[in-house]
């Protein structure tokens, strides 16, 4: 008795499910080298994160829980907090607002000096903090080119939670700005175009065509904003006056009790604005995930 070769359609026919379902920890790759990467990979990020962060909270461990609590909620360890991350979460906000605008002239608008101002917009990276706390200090003090006008109308900036405001949304805006920009350059304008043609009026299409495009986008630029407003020290600590339970910041506070050898206490004061700032990467998470399944079902 003879067997036929197999058909097209047997060769071709996908493998059992047992095999199909086989799992596989790593997807194959025709490059070498998957666990030489793999290796470096985790070394270096053990060497650079895991490590510093596991040794500050080891460290604040050793306070034990009744000193760790003491340590973190003396009235004036909480009200630095509270600034630094009141202000940060404020800061952030202004800038998805105003970052988005930035971006949005940037990108749709062609105008003498355009690529002068794009450029202007990278000046928080490549400046010194230090460098622009003096110069915040100096713009917004009381003989200062705006701190005059603007304390004639009895608002004061410098040396007031204010001013740590002002010097957050500085170190802050770029990251919203060089998020949402490659974004919206790559939004064809067609569809704006198109939702003006069904008589959508300009508000419905920023809220119902470009904002859950961008929305994505302006909230990790929103989270890299605060995220660098929260710890930034150069350029707040000029500005703020560092005046006890009033403009005292969080950054301050650490460096305080350095000075003062109260490692373990400095180390718990981390461990906290550690801690606040996971907490803020897990909602940014589930905030992309749940605009990323309301895009895909709308």
């Amino acid at each position: 008795m003879t067997t036929l070769p197999p058909t097209v359609e047997q060769a071709s026919a996908p493998a059992s499910p047992v095999l199909r379902r086989r799992w596989r920890w790593k997807q194959p790759s025709v490059l070498p080298g998957f666990g030489l990467s793999l290796g470096l990979t985790l070394f270096w990020l053990s060497a650079i994160v895991l490590i510093p962060l596991g040794g500050m909270v080891l460290k604040s461990a050793t306070l034990g829980w009744d000193a760790f609590f003491h340590a973190i909620s003396s009235p004036r360890v909480l009200a630095a907090l509270r600034l630094s991350i009141g202000g940060s979460l404020i800061a952030a906000l202004i800038n998805a607002v105003f970052g988005a605008i930035i971006a949005w002239v940037l990108v749709r608008y062609r105008f003498p000096g355009r690529r002068i101002a794009d450029a202007l917009v990278d000046i928080p990276f490549a400046l010194p903090t230090a460098v622009a706390g003096i110069s915040l200090t100096t713009l917004f003090a009381e003989n200062g080119w705006l701190g005059a006008p603007l304390a004639k109308l009895g608002i004061q900036v410098a040396y007031t939670p204010l001013g740590v405001i002002v010097a957050m949304i500085f170190v802050g805006f770029p990251f919203v700005v060089r998020t949402v920009q490659p974004v919206l350059a790559d939004l064809d304008p067609e569809v704006e175009e198109a939702a003006l043609c069904l008589r959508a009026s300009r508000w419905q299409t920023v809220r119902r065509v470009l904002l859950p495009s961008l929305f994505p986008a302006l909230v990790t630029g929103a989270a890299l904003a605060f995220a660098r407003a929260v710890g930034e020290y150069g350029s707040v600590i000029f500005i703020a006056g560092n005046l006890p339970m009033v403009s005292e910041i969080a950054p301050l506070m650490i460096v305080i009790k350095l000075e003062e050898f109260s490692y373990a206490e400095a180390t718990a004061i981390g461990t906290v604005m550690l801690g606040f700032a996971f907490l803020m990467l897990l909602a940014l998470n589930g905030l992309q995930r749940w605009s990323r399944r309301h895009e895909e079902a709308s």
